[in-house]
């Protein structure tokens, strides 16, 4: 019979349009393999996925072939024909299948008779999706033309068909991490990487997917029969718990927690969303499915949607939702009850680091597999220790699990035994904020008596307090994007203003050094379109922001020129790469001085303007950057990504990303003696600038001024205080002696020892 290859490949489109109309990802599949089946008048015909993470080929779907074969059949790529036909990205075709040199046997799975083989791997662009089988009695079946038509079928398929894959490995994972199979008894420790330090110690509160909450029945079947009252007194309860919780933020996080909540309350007060709920209520459907539904509904239209910022809405009405269902249903687990709790989550955002911090959750495990700075950053400002680590069981830990959290080594104990925490106590004492404020110096010198500058990095508004309680010098570093990542749209220059003054007024008399906008690489804007950018970090971020976004960057420098005046006031800019880049930006910044003093506006009309030293092309030119700029300060942790090609957040490459590394060393060297040279002033900021094992190399080599965390100074403070200068300056000159990272580690860990 003649295969009507043009009706199947309608029918195909057809049936990858409507694939959600499937009662499931496996029906889906299924269908694709019966009606190609049918349609070309083979007898059999199997859909294998092809699974990256385990390198193996699995049998999903098949019409012909014993059902029970279904996810038992497994192949590595090149193994059988079906396993060659994804490595080498061709059709194979075979006329005699069992006498084929790569022909693979599997027993009572009934494909012995079929001698006829087709198959064609599933590919979109290089990505391996799978592959398509189709088998006949009949030997030599298969024409080139059934070749091109089956080629033309996955390729219609093959995005539909990669969405099932992924959907597929979510469902697979998350049903891996719902088994009750982890012995904590028996796993009793767990190493991770620190992303915040400090060490804590409580009760577990594990943050499950809010997605998943709602495709669980579970706990709405069991529910009791709720009235319309029942309904109307959860969303009263609920508007209550918002907006106490909103007033809690903004007591505590004045700068970055505008209308965090505001968004769910508004959800509560939209007539439609309340009303959508009660008129499935009114129809019968028990309160609590009613939410479910309506939240799943309301979830979808929001993903939909092409808006960046208004597809994180889904996260709101997720929140919602679950807030409804637990004041509805009662359940003990309140989603807002983590006070004093460790939290392990796979993910959060900016938003939902500082709920956490208002609701006094002691400390964070982050089931991630590498560190996401903005997120490690803000930990660090509202003082929550942070440990990241890729270890999903963790999610099963039940609330009445004890965890001891040391965050400065990245490790995690789980119900350690009294002498373990006996122990870590005593090593780890309370620190007495007030009583360590009164031990930290205003001034710092080396043990020689060299003076060195210790200031504050500056992330959130409430990091001043601590500054001044530690007696930093000045600000060496305001990361002025925290209040652009957390909003629902870019600040007006009169917001940034608010902010700005806070900031020069909360630390009266000395230095404050304004960053202008860093965003980019892993710190996006949720409400800003960015186009696809195959490597971020290389891409669309920083300074070739501003510079490209004029508009946005003049409301910065306008904003930080008003409120600095009368202050000692320094503005750098971020990822500068040429001079070009840096007498641009600085032209900009002259073009608003001069603008506002038209306008008869207070201004700075004379700040230092500095840049940030991160990428190895600045290294070759700081000579003639160091004839322009004002100032300078070696952003060391992007410092050392460039130069080495290292992305720190992916843990596969994590052990390349060495601050000891010859060619960091040295780059370091030449940049602070041009800058030297030429009277200008050097700071060093980023995770070298407090880590015991380096500020020796740093004074060394001639820098005096440091910028840290502000819980940091005293720490650093103390560190600088058993340095001596010729004691360094030996140190610096032997280690930029070595040419092998080996070398250097054993010398960069002799240091450490002896401190």
């Amino acid at each position: 019979m003649k295969r009507n290859h043009a009706k199947l490949i309608c029918d195909i489109g057809e049936l990858s349009m409507t694939c959600t109309k499937s009662p499931c990802l496996e029906a889906f599949l299924q269908q694709s393999a019966e009606l190609t089946a049918s349609h070309m008048n083979s007898e059999v015909c199997s859909i294998y996925l092809y699974f990256e993470e385990r390198q193996e080929l699995v049998l999903k779907a098949t019409k012909g072939l014993k059902r029970e074969a279904v996810d038992k059949v497994t192949l590595k790529p090149g193994e059988g024909l079906t396993g060659l036909a994804l490595k080498e990205l061709r059709p194979i075709s075979v006329k005699e299948a069992s006498k084929h040199p790569d022909y693979k046997y599997f027993p009572s799975i009934g494909e012995e008779k079929y001698e006829s083989f087709l198959a064609v791997p599933i590919l979109r662009g290089h990505n391996r999706i799978g592959v398509i089988v189709v088998q006949n009695s009949k030997r030599n079946f298969f024409t080139d033309d059934d070749i091109n038509t089956l080629r033309a079928i996955t390729s219609q398929l093959a995005n539909t068909i990669e969405t099932v894959k992924v959907l597929m490995s979510i469902e697979r994972k998350e049903k891996e991490e719902a088994e009750p199979d982890v012995d904590f008894t028996a796993m009793k420790f767990f190493k991770g990487r620190s992303g915040s330090v400090g060490v804590a110690e409580g009760k577990a509160a594990a943050l499950q997917s809010k997605q998943q909450y709602f495709l669980c029945d579970q706990c709405l079947e069991q529910a009791k029969s709720y009235t319309l009252e029942d309904f109307y007194h959860a969303v009263s309860l609920t508007e209550s718990e918002l907006d106490r919780l909103q007033k809690q933020v903004e007591e505590k996080l004045a700068d970055v927690a505008s209308l965090i909540f505001t968004a769910q309350v508004l959800m509560l007060k939209d007539r439609s969303f309340i009303d959508a709920i009660v008129q499935r209520v009114k129809k019968g459907i028990n309160p609590p499915l009613a939410v479910k539904q309506i939240v799943h509904e309301y979830t979808h239209r929001f993903q939909s949607l092409e808006n960046a910022y208004l597809r994180e809405k889904a996260h709101d009405v997720q929140d919602v939702g679950i807030s409804l269902l637990e004041n509805l249903i009662g359940s003990a687990a309140h989603q807002y009850d983590y006070s004093d709790r460790i939290v392990v989550a796979r993910e959060v955002f900016p938003s939902d680091m500082l709920k956490l911090s208002s609701l006094g959750v002691k400390g964070l495990i982050l089931l991630t597999g590498g560190i996401t700075s903005h997120i490690a950053i803000l930990a660090r400002s509202l003082e929550i220790p942070l440990v990241f680590i890729d270890d999903f069981r963790l999610l099963k830990l039940s609330r009445r699990h004890f965890i001891l959290l040391d965050a400065d080594n990245g490790n995690i104990y789980i119900d350690p035994e009294q002498k373990v925490l006996d122990a870590f106590r005593e090593k780890h004492p309370k620190q007495d904020f007030e009583m360590l404020a009164k031990l930290v110096k205003p001034s710092t010198h080396t043990a020689d008596g060299a003076r060195v500058i210790i200031q504050a990095n500056i992330n959130l508004l409430c990091d001043l307090k601590t500054a001044r309680a530690f007696k930093a010098e000045g600000i060496g570093l305001y990361r002025s994007e925290f209040p652009f990542i957390v909003r629902p749209d870019f600040p007006t220059e009169e917001e940034q203003f608010v902010i700005y003054e806070k900031l020069v007024k909360g630390l009266p008399g000395q230095e404050i050094t304004f960053r202008t906008l860093d965003i980019g690489g892993d710190k996006v804007l949720s409400y800003y379109e960015y186009e696809k950018e195959e490597n971020p970090f290389l891409g669309m971020r920083s300074i070739r922001f501003s510079l490209q976004h004029k508009d946005i960057f003049r409301q910065q420098l306008r904003a930080i020129l008003r409120a600095g005046a009368g202050a000692d006031l320094r503005i750098m800019f971020p990822m500068i790469s040429s001079v070009d880049e840096f007498i641009e930006a600085r032209q900009e910044l002259f073009d608003c001085i001069r603008e506002l003093k038209q306008q008869g506006k207070p201004c700075h009309d004379l700040p230092k303007v500095g840049m940030m030293v991160e990428l190895p092309s600045v290294v070759e030119l700081i000579n003639e950057f160091a004839g322009a700029a004002d100032f300078f300060s070696i952003g060391t942790n992007d410092f050392i990504q460039y130069m080495l090609a290292v992305d720190r957040t992916n843990e596969k490459v994590a052990y390349l990303y060495l601050p000891h590394h010859p060619a960091v060393l040295r780059s370091l060297k030449k940049v602070a003696d041009a800058v030297i040279g030429h009277g200008k002033e050097i700071a060093v900021c980023g995770d070298m600038a407090y880590d015991e094992r380096y500020l020796e190399f740093f004074i060394g080599i001639g820098i005096r001024k440091f910028s840290v965390d502000s819980h940091l100074v005293p720490r650093t403070q103390q560190l600088v205080e058993k340095i001596s200068v010729p004691a360094a300056e030996k140190l610096a000159f032997e280690w930029l002696r070595e040419n092998k990272v080996a070398d250097l580690s054993r010398r960069v860990e002799g240091n450490q020892e002896q401190n």
